[in-house]
């Protein structure tokens, strides 16, 4: 906690404090635009939720017609033919043709997630994030020349950082205690995970979490997943950093397999 995950995921401004989404989804429609001349046309969407103490919320429902009044209840569907999905998740279309118009969006759309995210302060982090978040974006191409169609998603994930009671304080608060409990309980099903595909094991426990859960199909053979570690650099924070360092250890023996392409022709 407190080492600068929603920063490196978020960023600030426009320069180079940028973080990982803007420049993901930048670089995604740059693409998008120079495959225009390969008789190439995407469709993107973007969506935004937090998982908050094993709660679904949606953080975008205010961008939508319902707004926040009738905001349905998520939840994570998986059919047995198809990929997971969040049943009621509000998806937000990304403007494909016009760059700075569809990185104008993402910076609206983003603004309206970081205001409805649950924060809060502790001893440790003055804006200490209580809950995961995810920002998806789904991608569906269509090539006019070969009848082509191909689809992808991109979800990048803002995790809440484990942390300890004691350096926290957050046992003085019986609310900011339970969202510590369900926190680093949900970051040790991920472990488990981990652990799990490191050791080839034939039952993995995905189901153990909604983190593990929904992130089910970039954590699988048919996905390629990416995980940076941030560490505080203070020497009080180096029995955490050595956790982590050892955390990143043991996902780096993880080896997921070739991801496939989804395509499809008409």
């Amino acid at each position: 906690t407190g080492s600068g995950k929603t920063h490196t995921m978020q960023g600030s401004g426009n320069g180079a404090m940028r973080g990982i989404i803007p420049r993901a989804v930048e670089q995604v429609l740059r693409q998008a635009k120079a495959l225009q001349n390969q008789k190439w046309s995407f469709n993107l969407s973007a969506s935004f939720l937090e998982i908050y103490s094993e709660e679904l919320k949606d953080l975008l429902v205010s961008m939508t017609k319902n707004g926040s009044k009738d905001a349905p209840k998520l939840s994570i569907k998986r059919p047995r033919d198809g990929k997971s999905y969040v049943d009621g998740l509000a998806e937000i279309n990304i403007e494909t043709e016009d760059s700075d118009a569809g990185m104008q969006q993402l910076d609206a759309l983003m603004a309206v997630a970081a205001r409805s995210r649950s924060v809060a302060s502790t001893k440790m982090n003055a804006q200490s994030s209580r809950s995961h978040s995810i920002f998806m974006l789904n991608l569906r191409g269509f090539n006019t020349e070969t009848g082509a169609e191909v689809s992808g998603a991109l979800n990048l994930c803002d995790l809440a950082g484990s942390e300890r009671l004691d350096r926290s304080g957050a046992n003085s608060d019986m609310k900011r205690l339970r969202e510590t409990q369900a926190i680093n309980k949900s970051l040790s099903s991920l472990g488990d995970v981990f652990n799990a595909l490191a050791q080839g094991a034939t039952h993995i426990p995905y189901r153990n979490s909604k983190l593990t859960y929904l992130l089910q199909d970039c954590l699988s053979g048919d996905g390629k997943a990416l995980m940076f570690v941030n560490l505080s650099p203070t020497t009080a924070s180096s029995n955490e950093s050595l956790c982590s360092l050892r955390f990143a250890q043991r996902v780096n023996q993880v080896e997921l397999g070739k991801p496939t392409k989804h395509i499809q022709y008409t």
